[in-house]
């Protein structure tokens, strides 16, 4: 879909701004709720962080937006250098994205983004929430970030394929509509 910089740039801000709110959501209240509640005694997760004075991140209690922003950065930052350029050339070595159906090169695409974004960040996050309190230790980072893993891909692949894909997509057609008409008249003038 995307075909200059400037339009992958502002594909992958799109999508990663969609997926880090959904990622802090999911990994707070579905992940951790139950025991963040528990832990402070309160009714609601929202009251629960406010209890414990924010989110752990690096060692310290930190606001919900702090995490956002951070974990933004972080994810824009990898898409743009590692996710977006390696998931295409991995879709493109499976799938001719002029002989195949758009839909199975974009799926590809997707796949391999989750692929390849999934631990990447899940490492970042093993690093980010880190219970450094308790000392630094080697296997405790590994099965922290195959922990997260474990709870990230079920949701990143499905939630990518199903959800946020489909919804990036929808907006950066009503956004480049114009060039989108403009491109296919082209090929429509070249065949």
């Amino acid at each position: 879909m995307p075909r200059n910089q400037f339009q992958r740039m502002f594909f992958a801000f799109v999508t990663v701004l969609v997926t880090v709110h959904a990622y802090v959501f999911y990994s707070l209240y579905v992940v951790n709720g139950s025991v963040l509640m528990q832990i402070n005694g309160t009714n609601s997760v929202l009251e629960a962080i406010r209890t414990q004075g924010g989110v752990y991140m690096c060692g310290t209690y930190v606001p919900i937006w702090t995490v956002v922003l951070v974990e933004f950065v972080l994810a824009y930052t990898l898409e743009l250098v590692m996710g977006s350029p390696c998931s295409f050339r991995l879709a493109s070595r499976v799938f001719d994205m002029k002989k195949d159906h758009p839909m199975l090169f974009e799926t590809a695409i997707i796949c391999a983004t989750v692929g390849l974004m999934c631990p990447s960040m899940s490492l970042i996050a093993a690093f980010l929430y880190y219970p450094y309190y308790a000392g630094f230790h080697v296997a405790t980072l590994l099965a922290n970030w195959l922990k997260l893993v474990c709870f990230n891909f079920p949701f990143a692949f499905f939630s990518q394929l199903f959800f946020i894909q489909p919804f990036v997509r929808t907006v950066f057609r009503t956004v480049f509509r114009k060039d989108i008409q403009k491109q296919k008249k082209q090929y429509a003038q070249a065949a």
